[in-house]
């Protein structure tokens, strides 16, 4: 991995506060930072939920990319702003529960790993910051739908 300027605070976000560069499972421990993110934006309402998420995508865009073109690599495994704002999406309106929390967190990750439909596309086809930021903006959109969807069922 290309040297990084760890006194870079573009650097240091992209990179989950330093979680990015657990050796093995990033995308993991990036999303685990999502957590107290997901807590803090779980104060607001839901209207301003919506506008911190897209605010922190778009922002995301710029950080990630900044920092894979630092590291001369797209979507660098380390790189996992993405992870805790698609987590946030995820989470989104959602009870700031254990158990809500954890089914998000499972399903997250699997849409993650497993990148099915429109999230695979994304990664397949979008490039640059956007191509980084959306699959996992994807991801967290369909869990929270399914989320949402077994909430009303229950």
């Amino acid at each position: 991995m290309p040297k990084l300027n760890w006194f870079n605070p573009i650097h240091w976000l992209s990179l989950g506060f330093g979680t990015g560069l657990a050796p093995k499972a990033p995308g993991t421990f990036g999303t685990l930072v999502g957590i107290p993110v997901v807590y803090l934006i779980s104060q607001l309402t839901w209207q301003w939920q919506l506008i911190a998420l897209i605010l922190a995508t778009i922002i995301g865009i710029f950080l990630c990319q900044y920092t894979a073109k630092a590291m001369g690599e797209h979507d660098h495994p380390s790189i996992v702003w993405d992870e805790i704002v698609g987590y946030g999406f995820a989470m989104f309106a959602l009870p700031f529960e254990a158990t809500w929390l954890i089914a998000a967190f499972i399903l997250f990750r699997l849409f993650d790993i497993w990148k099915p439909g429109p999230i695979g596309w994304s990664d397949r086809k979008l490039t640059g910051g956007t191509g980084i930021m959306m699959d996992d903006v994807l991801a967290g959109i369909l869990t929270t739908a399914i989320l949402h969807g077994v909430g009303l069922i229950i």
